[in-house]
């Protein structure tokens, strides 16, 4: 019972941490990286369609994507979807090739990406802290139900504090790891 309720909420704090990663992926820092446009969505043939399933995205320097267009008949559609997206990217067509070159932050802009992320990792602690209640209170509700001891409750109660010390330490490190890449130059 008790290794049930730990099992689970492991992997609720562990899908807590996935979802901080994938949210603290898309905020853009001063370097290329195909991630930043996992968000863009064509209209590909009146359906909205992932712009990684339309075109290959490579690195061409550290601050120029490069997308090569499956569809060339899609290459103005993916430009425009581009453009009407907030990421604030101007695409230019060479050919087959669209380029995509990251206009350099500014001081002012770092530091708001910065709150931002700040406040993306503190949803993550909240999302974990709520798993570690709800785990809490299946222990008490065995408790109640006296399938479990005191002794159980407790020793539970220890452990599932431990995972979330653990959850909360990786999300300071992915916030590290993300303000360190931001405030670089």
């Amino acid at each position: 019972m008790i290794n049930e309720i730990k099992e689970d909420a492991k992997q609720r704090m562990e899908k807590s941490v996935e979802a901080l990663r994938n949210q603290v992926a898309k905020v853009r820092t001063g370097r290329a990286h195909p991630s930043i446009l996992d968000t863009v969505m064509v209209n590909y043939y009146g359906v909205d369609t992932p712009l990684k399933q339309l075109a290959n995205i490579t690195v061409e320097d550290s601050r120029t994507l490069a997308l090569t267009v499956f569809d060339k008949s899609s290459s103005q559609a993916v430009e425009k979807a581009i453009l009407t997206s907030d990421l604030g990217l101007n695409p230019a067509a060479a050919g087959t090739v669209i380029r995509i070159p990251m206009p350099p932050l500014t001081e002012e802009r770092r530091r708001d990406l910065v709150k931002v992320v700040r406040a993306e990792a503190e949803q993550g602690r909240v999302a974990v802290r709520n798993i570690r209640r709800d785990a809490n209170s299946d222990l008490k509700e065995l408790l109640k139900e006296k399938e479990i001891t005191e002794d159980d409750e407790r020793r539970g109660t220890e452990e599932i504090q431990k995972l979330t010390d653990t959850y909360v330490a990786k999300i300071d490190q992915i916030l590290a790891d993300k303000e360190k890449d931001l405030m670089e130059v």
